[in-house]
């Protein structure tokens, strides 16, 4: 099951750190079952996205796991990668961690993370057609990425309609068991659950000025959080408000929100947040895995 980590901050740059360590049920502990790695992806303040890949399992790159990525941005998304058993039988995927199969995706200047899988891939490839040209690599993800950079490009640049028309399609037309996931650009951030199979929350955090030595040069507000694989630390020199999405509840504030199977967030340039219904059928042809969720919302 992989991870899914993304926040806005609403146009105020933010200094954000992700790390593989320090966390309750790290990549160090985790790397059999995780294995293929972890990325983030972010837009500096011209607005420029840029990535951050590591195709390896942290738990066989030390130094990577100790070394956190420190990155300033309001937006940013971060994933981590595991391909079940299930998920590998249904595209075919072989055991060779590229670099361009791993998340995010950069597609017409989008950022794309996908928590899930879905098969017949030959199928999606052709629905896709020419935006085929846009997929590198061999992941059911990328051709997710490219087939909503497709129907987002049908409804005029839509994010959040394109997103719903491919999940929808998705859902009708190929064995599939979650296609959560995060998209970021243009200081905006889109969220899909669906359906109900993996988990995905939001919260908002206000990065309040810490007591202490007021002439420390470190940033007085801040705000950290652990997944059960990474740790995550966002501060700022000014009190400063985000909108976070996780798969899981990565602090013990009781406000983290599960999103309703199929349900589209959006956190716009001003943090509004809104939220609709955007794929309401059920699956047609849902995939179980093997292992349970351990991201469920029982905790």
């Amino acid at each position: 099951m992989c991870r899914l980590f993304g926040f806005n901050a609403g146009g105020e740059d933010i200094h954000a750190e992700y790390w593989l360590v320090d966390a309750p049920d790290s990549m160090r502990v985790e790397g059999e079952r995780n294995p293929d790695g972890t990325g983030i992806g972010w837009f500096s303040s011209d607005n420029d996205p840029h990535m951050d890949k590591q195709p390896m399992s942290a738990a066989k790159d030390a130094e990577f796991a100790r070394e956190a990525r420190k990155v300033d941005t309001s937006l940013l998304v971060s994933h981590v990668r595991m391909t079940l058993l299930p998920h590998k039988r249904m595209t075919g995927l072989g055991e060779d961690h590229l670099a361009v199969d791993t998340h995010p995706f950069l597609i017409k200047d989008r950022l794309v993370a996908h928590n899930g899988g879905f098969g017949d891939l030959a199928k999606v490839e052709e629905h896709l057609g020419d935006y085929m040209q846009y997929v590198q690599g061999h992941t059911d993800s990328e051709r997710y990425a490219a087939l909503i950079a497709m129907e987002t490009d049908k409804a005029d640049g839509d994010v959040g309609a394109g997103l719903a028309a491919a999940a929808n399609w998705l859902s009708q037309n190929v064995p599939m068991y979650s296609l959560n996931c995060i998209v970021i650009a243009d200081g905006q951030l889109w969220a899909l659950r669906y359906p109900d199979q993996r988990s995905l929350h939001v919260a908002t955090r206000v990065l309040q000025p810490a007591s202490g030595d007021e002439t420390s040069d470190q940033p007085k507000a801040s705000w950290e959080g652990k997944s059960a694989l990474a740790h995550h630390r966002l501060s700022a020199d000014q009190p400063a408000t985000t909108v976070l999405v996780a798969s899981e509840r990565i602090d013990d504030q009781d406000d983290w929100r599960l999103l309703a199977s199929g349900e589209l967030l959006h956190v716009d340039k001003d943090l509004q947040v809104s939220s609709t219904p955007a794929v309401s059928q059920p699956p047609k042809h849902l995939h179980l895995p093997d292992e349970a969720d351990p991201n469920d919302d029982t905790n």
